[in-house]
């Protein structure tokens, strides 16, 4: 018999160079989308701090509010985001993957411009939902990051996935006895806790 859903909906940051879950936004109702949780995730926001994530963090006000707090972002774009071309995409390298554009955007939010790199990939292969192409925003200075190392740093990303993976398997994060949402949450923290602490003794 097929077990039903979790209750409960929780999104996690990720430090990438620690490798550690650092922080946990838990919401009871597991319908909830992740969106509605941006708002507290920004509160937490410190200035000259990088985000990387996929577009589902794609939206007006995460970036706006990632800008306000003095971080810097590279985002995957979300066929939502209502950005203007500044000028028309240019080639500026390549990767192994494929063919790399580059251009200027903007985007308004609530009457105030931002201006953004919009940094495009262009697939030799179709991805595993068979898209071609891949767009990211950001706003890291063109004189010191190539639109190379920003194509790296979106696909180094995947840790993120990684990491719920290994909480998944070796932690039994979801107990399907566990009914109510706070009690389901609370087993996720716990085996998030318990990856942070076994983390750093993975490579002995």
């Amino acid at each position: 018999m097929a077990a039903g859903a979790l209750p409960g909906k929780s999104l996690v940051v990720l430090d990438p160079e620690l490798r550690l879950a650092i922080n946990v936004f838990g919401c009871e109702d597991g319908h909830a989308q992740e969106r509605s949780m941006f708002s507290e995730v920004l509160k937490t926001v410190k200035e000259g701090e990088l985000w990387i994530a996929d577009r589902n963090m794609c939206t007006v006000g995460f970036l706006s509010g990632l800008h306000r707090s003095g971080a810097n972002f590279v985002i995957r774009e979300h066929k939502s985001m209502p950005w203007e071309a500044i000028n028309s995409l240019q080639a500026v390298g390549s990767i192994e993957t494929g063919d790399l554009f580059e251009q200027t955007v903007s985007l308004s939010d609530a009457g105030k411009l931002l201006l953004m790199r919009r940094v495009v990939l262009k697939l030799k292969k179709p991805d595993r939902n068979g898209e071609n192409e891949i767009a990211i925003f950001t706003m890291l200075p063109t004189e010191t990051v190539t639109a190379v190392v920003i194509a790296q740093l979106y696909r180094e990303r995947r840790s993120v996935e990684n990491l719920f993976q290994t909480v998944t398997e070796n932690y039994e994060c979801q107990i399907q006895t566990l009914g109510y949402p706070k009690a389901a949450l609370f087993s996720f923290c716990l085996a998030l806790v318990a990856h942070n602490i076994l983390e750093p003794f993975a490579g002995f």
